[in-house]
């Protein structure tokens, strides 16, 4: 039994189709404990969101088991395992779905909704996340009057109200400008280390990619451990 926060063990994720069984996933293994930052490449297709849905159990491994602070929670029945989800993993995805309707706090304090609801602790926790994105004076806008950027400050704010153990990003700066993507990229790496969170990170941007301390490809359904020399040697050649 591995001691790791976040554990993945031959996971497989396999599809059926007309032409044959296809495979996503391959037996992939990963271990992480909170405070690790890994960015996961690789070519569009090769699996990376599937993955990181598998980790958020938004999707079920074909094989393989995951654990997360010694529990699977693809052994709980279904409204266990959306609460597991709801405490212990944070999302923030390349388009930011906030709900329009919603003020910039109300849309953080959406998560806490599922279990005691937005305490006073809570609200102040939010209070206190949104400052640290610099958006205490936009508290009381909603989403169209805020810029991409600030709504996807907004986002990881909301990922993080609970404290989960795992921060999954996917594409988080896909959708913004290279400004405002560094910014993103830099707010994302040093907040998940503020709350010692395991952030994992798919993308495609080399800028993005190259800041993590942990960097892995994905490709044939394999993660590979990509070094330094490795990331500026792809560099070279594209």
């Amino acid at each position: 039994m591995s001691d790791a926060d976040l554990s993945i063990q031959d996971v497989s994720k396999e599809y059926p189709t007309a032409a044959g069984t296809l495979t996503i996933l391959n037996k992939i293994n990963l271990e992480l404990n909170r405070g690790d930052a890994l960015a996961i490449t690789g070519p569009s297709g090769s699996g990376k969101s599937t993955l990181l849905y598998i980790i958020g159990t938004l999707e079920n491994p074909t094989t393989g088991k995951v654990m997360l602070n010694g529990q699977d929670p693809f052994e709980l029945k279904p409204s266990d395992q959306a609460l597991f989800r709801n405490q212990e993993i944070g999302f923030i995805f390349q388009d930011h779905h906030l709900l329009p309707q919603c003020t910039v706090l109300e849309n953080v304090l959406i998560p806490t909704l599922v279990d005691k609801g937005a305490t006073s602790a809570k609200t102040a926790q939010a209070k206190s996340l949104l400052d640290r994105v610099g958006l205490t004076e936009r508290i009381h806008h909603r989403p169209a009057q805020l810029s991409g950027g600030e709504r996807q400050r907004v986002a990881v704010c909301r990922a993080l109200i609970n404290n989960p153990t795992v921060l999954l990003a996917d594409e988080p700066t896909g959708n913004l400008d290279p400004h405002t993507a560094d910014s993103i990229g830099s707010l994302l790496l040093e907040i998940s280390q503020e709350q010692n969170t395991i952030l994992i990170c798919v993308t495609h941007s080399e800028a993005l990619a190259e800041r993590f301390q942990l960097r892995q490809d994905l490709s044939n359904g394999k993660l590979n451990v990509l070094s330094t020399a490795d990331a500026n040697e792809g560099n070279e050649g594209s």
